[in-house]
């Protein structure tokens, strides 16, 4: 008998813009365009944002005022629900859930693992707290463990672990140095293209 399948998406840069990058676009400040495609290391990646927003004086607010504006990337919300006819749908993410919420409502309000900020009394992001290490990686295994067919994609090196272990995983329009990296993962470059490859690998 067939197993039920779960997809495993990343969020940024496969249904929505990197949200650093639009922050860095609207603030000017050219040191936030540098995301998880760049720096493998998502403790130090942090800590240095949080380093930039403290020098800026930039609080939670500034960065949602940001996202409000943001949608997510054209033909995301149809390969969603494309998605969601055929399969379960989980979004495996490192953002975080004061982040997340209007892009989730665009999208429908898929299921969302993520991550929490700490946030102080006037507004500045004090820390951020990492549900657990690893946690896409984890949560595919998981998935595993109940006995589905595990499918995946992301863009970025944080999402390497979590393809690694799905039963079939793809790379979604990364950098040109991901894929000479991470061969063993499968190029797709649009919505159509992943859809084929879910399809012939849920068979």
């Amino acid at each position: 008998m067939r197993k039920p399948v779960v997809v495993c998406l990343d969020l940024e840069g496969v249904l929505v813009p990197e949200i650093w990058i639009n922050v860095a676009i609207q603030t000017g400040i050219e040191e936030l365009k540098t995301t998880t495609r760049e720096m493998p290391d998502y403790d130090k990646l942090m800590r240095q944002r949080l380093t930039i927003l403290d020098r800026h004086a930039l609080k939670i607010g500034d960065i949602q005022d940001v996202i409000a504006k943001m949608g997510p990337l054209e033909g995301a919300i149809d390969f969603v629900t494309w998605l969601r006819e055929r399969w379960q749908l989980i979004i495996l993410s490192d953002t975080f859930y004061q982040f997340a919420q209007p892009l989730m409502r665009q999208l429908g309000y898929p299921t969302l693992f993520c991550n929490q900020l700490e946030i102080g009394e006037t507004g500045r992001i004090v820390n951020y707290h990492m549900r657990m290490a690893n946690p896409k990686q984890h949560a595919v295994a998981a998935f595993k463990s109940l006995n589905f067919f595990t499918m995946a994609a992301g863009d970025s090196y944080n999402d390497t672990g979590m393809l690694d272990e799905a039963d079939t995983g793809f790379f979604f329009c990364p950098p040109e140095h991901l894929p000479k990296e991470f061969p063993m993962f499968p190029v797709t470059q649009s919505y159509e293209d992943l859809e084929q490859r879910f399809l012939l690998a849920a068979g």
